[in-house]
């Protein structure tokens, strides 16, 4: 594989047993976990949780990412594409409400094979981190049922100084207008999201003006009730953080997101509170389930 699947575009060479590109990663699956996760969004969860693959590698490599002991540290398990989907149906008949694909772009061939054509008794989650390309997202069209973005920037400062990428929000844009042309407005059964996106937005410490613009883009681009929003406290500081990087996010500049989501008019959706910032509620990268 010459590796084109994300904005990236760094044509490394990927093959099943060499890793390569800006994820680092093999063209074979690599995961770090299975589970049932409770702490996804409630729409997500349902009774038993999210039947989560925590995939390894990432195209961003942000430098505040609470995952980076998969995403940049090299944890994970080679899978096949066999092993991959018993892991699915293990999932399922553990109860999951869904089936979700954490950071999977890097692995989207090996995926749809895994998936196959035939429907899963439970909706398919992509959950990414929005720096996509449309023409990649195109090939799950059908596969996927629910998108699960971040949308980390809307400002390229922010963007350039903590994931090298000050072209994020130019990608990410006509990327989540993709995955809502393929699955319309949100479709809700039992209080369980059944297909559509929900965007996701981690408030950044003294980066308030990159979520106002965040807000503005969903508020002005979507219909009430097209897509669900999800505002998170959750920032954990890493070690060696420096500058605001190195603080949680205070309580006014959390209120402040909140209140200015609410007088967009954005009502559907999520927000959390302050208590998520903390390590406990990131899982063990411990390879169980795979």
């Amino acid at each position: 594989m010459i590796c084109t699947l994300c904005p990236r575009n760094c044509r490394g060479v990927r093959t099943p047993d060499r890793p390569g590109g800006v994820c680092g990663q093999p063209s074979v699956p690599v995961a770090a976990r299975a589970m049932l996760h409770q702490w996804e969004e409630p729409c997500l969860v349902g009774k038993h949780g999210a039947g989560t693959v925590f995939f390894s590698g990432c195209n961003l490599r942000c430098a505040y990412c609470q995952n980076q002991p998969i995403s940049q540290g090299g944890v994970g398990k080679p899978v096949t594409v066999s092993r991959l989907r018993e892991i699915f149906r293990e999932l399922i008949a553990q109860g999951a409400a869904c089936l979700d694909l954490v950071t999977p772009t890097h692995f989207t061939p090996a995926i749809l094979e895994a998936l196959g054509d035939e429907p899963w008794p439970v909706p398919v989650v992509w959950n990414c981190g929005g720096y996509e390309k449309p023409e990649t997202l195109r090939l799950l069209e059908g596969r996927v049922q629910v998108y699960l973005p971040d949308l980390k920037y809307a400002l390229p400062g922010p963007a350039g100084r903590y994931s090298a990428a000050p072209d994020y929000f130019d990608r990410a844009a006509p990327a989540i207008l993709e995955m809502f042309r393929q699955t319309g407005p949100c479709r809700m059964e039992n209080g369980l999201l059944k297909s559509g996106v929900l965007i996701r937005h981690l408030l950044l410490p003294g980066e308030l003006e990159n979520t106002r613009r965040c807000i503005d883009w969903v508020a002005k681009t979507f219909r009430p009730g097209e897509v669900l929003f999800s505002l998170m406290s959750q920032y954990t500081p890493q070690p060696g953080a420096a500058g605001n990087l190195a603080r949680h996010v205070t309580k006014a500049e959390y209120r402040a997101a909140a209140e200015y989501m609410a007088n967009c008019g954005i009502v559907d959706g999520y927000t959390q509170e302050r208590t998520s910032a903390r390590e406990e509620y990131t899982p063990d990268f411990d390879l169980s389930g795979i």
